[in-house]
Parts: structure tokens; sequence; C-alpha cells
């Protein structure tokens, strides 16, 4: 496998992912812009409206028979938070020209413009979004805002979230906010996709069996050609410093039958090298199958359905995450809380940093089993203050000693107690 970088235009980049494991390529288009209050909910619409159609494909159904048309082809789209940055996501997934059943077709050409066409080249009505368009996903944006609460565990996580970062970027939700739907309209909303695009930051991902033609296609292709050179507005991606803060504890009610109980956790980490010490410690205590969580509060305690913990790195911060029976909180969040001190304390073991190292590194070497995979760490790479490698990220996980992981350890707080229960 063979990674590089190419700059098309200040603030657009061609990243090629040359591999000859899998017989299709996959083309990504991913557009970042600072995740704010103001725009949050018009940018969740847009990738909705824009597959909508094209003003070459002018209806999903031009769109579906198309990709029939390119052997059974596969595009699809939606909107990440990445950090203090909201991106935009576009997917299609091709069979390469070498497998074609006959030759002469460029299936690697057919796939850009199509998929280029989509996101730059959108269908206009009367010089904006089709309003017929622009009604029903403002609909279906509603229903999948409203529909938030039917997931109960990642509710649960998206509300404590909200709460620890109140007032910030980080705390808004992803898909945006019902009531900044209805002023949404067919005109307003293409005048803000001219700006996003006029502004973003661009980044064009191909994944498969490619050669020097692709910077070529993109190059040439019309909707590339109209972009301009931008000072690209987004956050580049960095943990910073955490001051401590008072412990909150909040508490929803709903009618649910299991109660949900998450842990925001500050990681005060001083330099980079500790973030990789910290991808220990949270493996260690709710990472994995063999960590403190999963083992003391619910195999042992039977206290917990679920027990586990994840990271994030850009933002500094451990979510513990379980489900208990209501009546069971204060025993659950007391045998929590004692996990996190006996990692202080330096309470596990060699085998346990071992057994840590060798999942996290099986973990990073199945990038390479999955395209998509492949192209959102590069991507993770590309907005992040820190790039590297995979084969140096493993190497800097091997490094880690017990001290290291005890060191983060003594740097962890609680800030935020959230319980959702009836």
């Amino acid at each position: 496998m063979n990674y590089k970088k190419i700059n098309i235009k200040n603030g657009i980049t061609l990243h090629e992912i040359n591999t000859d494991k899998f017989k299709v390529n996959m083309f990504s288009v991913f557009l970042t812009t600072k995740l704010n209050r103001e725009n949050v909910t018009k940018n969740a619409l847009i990738p909705a409206i824009l597959k909508r159609g094209s003003s070459t494909l002018k209806t999903q159904e031009e769109i579906s028979k198309k990709l029939e048309e390119m052997y059974g082809a596969s595009f699809n789209c939606g909107v990440e938070k990445n950090g203090d940055n909201q991106v935009l996501k576009f997917y299609m997934e091709t069979i390469n020209d070498n497998f074609l059943p006959q030759s002469g077709e460029n299936m690697l050409k057919e796939s850009f413009e199509n998929m280029l066409d989509i996101v730059f080249n959108p269908l206009l009505e009367n010089g904006a979004f089709k309003e017929e368009y622009i009604n029903q996903e403002k609909n279906n944006l509603k229903q999948r805002i409203d529909g938030k609460i039917d997931n109960k565990a990642n509710y649960a996580l998206d509300r404590c979230i909200e709460e620890m970062y109140k007032g910030e970027s980080y705390g808004l939700y992803k898909f945006g906010y019902v009531e900044d739907i209805e002023a949404i309209n067919s005109n307003n909303l293409y005048e803000y996709y001219q700006q996003l695009i006029k502004n973003c930051k661009i980044d064009i991902f191909v994944s498969g069996i490619v050669g020097d033609e692709v910077k070529t296609i993109i190059e040439n292709n019309e909707n590339i050609r109209k972009l301009k050179d931008r000072e690209a507005e987004f956050n580049v991606l960095s943990a910073s410093k955490k001051e401590k803060v008072e412990e909150k504890n909040v508490v929803d009610k709903m009618d649910v039958t299991q109660g949900k109980l998450i842990l925001g956790l500050d990681l005060d980490l001083e330099n980079k090298k500790e973030r990789y010490d910290a991808v220990l410690y949270n493996s260690i205590l709710g990472g994995s199958a063999t960590s403190k969580l999963f083992q003391n509060v619910r195999e042992k305690a039977h206290l917990c359905y679920v027990a586990s913990s994840s990271y994030i790195k850009n933002k500094a911060n451990i979510f513990v995450k379980s489900g208990i029976e209501i009546e069971n909180y204060e025993k659950a969040l007391e045998l929590i809380r004692k996990q996190i001190d006996d990692m202080k304390n330096g309470d596990f073991s060699e085998e346990d940093i071992e057994n840590a190292k060798k999942g996290i590194i099986a973990q990073l070497k199945t990038i390479y089993d999955e395209q998509d995979t492949q192209i959102t760490y590069y991507f993770g790479q590309e907005i992040s203050s820190e790039p590297i490698s995979v084969e140096d990220y493993m190497a800097k996980i091997e490094n880690v000693q017990k001290d290291d992981i005890v060191n983060v350890a003594r740097k962890v707080s609680i800030n935020t107690v959230y319980f959702l229960r009836n």
C-alpha cells in the first residue's frame, strides 16, 4: 500500500491510497467546516439535498440508474462531528477498471465525474435548490432529530457531551436542531451552500488500484476547475489543556426500563506522548473485554448490562458508558469510581498492559482491511495538528510503560456524571 497527498489548489487536497487488496475503488469527498450553532442544521441538510439530484442526473431515480449502469456502483453521504468541525461526507464505490468485463471503459474517470457532479453541481430550480426536495428533506431531518431519543445509549452520551460543553461547539448535536428547520428555504440554503463550497476545506480521496491518471482527472474536471483557492475555515484538531472543574451531576427522566449512566472524564495532558499513554489507560479502564470496568462492574458485581469506556483523543476526554438497573445507580457509580481510583494507584498488572497493547495494535492493523477505514484514518491525520503513520502509532503504543499509564491516570478527573432514568 502507498499513500500520497497532492495539493490541487489551496485548501483542496487529493489523497491517493494505492492498494491492490481490493477489486473495487472507493472515492470520497469530505467538506470540512467549523462547527457552530448558526450553521449546524444547514450543514446536516445539505448532503440530503445534494443526493436527490445534480444538474446532470436530476432525480434519485436517474442517479440509481446510472449507478446500475456502472456495474452496480454504490453512493452514500452523511454528516459527522469531528472535534470542533462538522464534516459533510460523500462516498462512491465502483469496480476497478482492471476487473471490468470489457475493455475500453474508464470507470475511474466516470466515477469521479459523477460523484463530483453530485457534490459541486447541484440541481437548481429558479436559481436555488429545488423547493420540493427542500421540503421533503426538512421533514426527514426533523424526524431524524426527534428520533434521537430512540437509541437511549447514544442519547445519553450526547446529553453528557452537551452538558460538558454547554455553550461550546463540541456540545452541538451533529444533525442540528428542530427549531432551526422552519427558517431554512431553497434560497437561503443555496446561498449558504455557495459560501460553504467557497470557504470549506475540501479533501478528495481515492483508494484502490490507481495511478498517475488520478491527478490529471481531478485537475481537468470542470467542477474542480471552477473552485477557487481558499484559506480553508476549519479547526485543526489538537487537544487543549484542561482546567480543573467542579464535578457536575445531571439527571434526565424519561420512560425507560434501563438506566443509562455516563461519566465524562477530563484528561489534563501536558504533551503529545501522553496521548498514546491515554490510549492504553482507556483500554485497561474500559476499552476491552478484559478491562476493569467490564470484569469488575459487569462480570463480577453484575451491576451493569454494559460497562465500557471510549477515548476522544482530540478533546482529551474519556466517556464511561454503562446500562444499569435504575435502583443500582449508587452501587454502580461507587464501583466505577473505584476503578478510576485503582488506576491512579497503579492497581493493574503487566499482563493487563500487554493485553491492551495487543488489542490496540490488532485494531490498528485492521485499518488496512477496509477502504473506508483507511480513508477515515488518513482524513483524521489530515486535520490533526500531529499527523502520524499507522506504523509509528503502533510503535508509540509498544513503548508505553506502566509508570506512563499511572501518570496519565493521576491527571484524570470527573467532569460530569449523567444519569438517564425513569
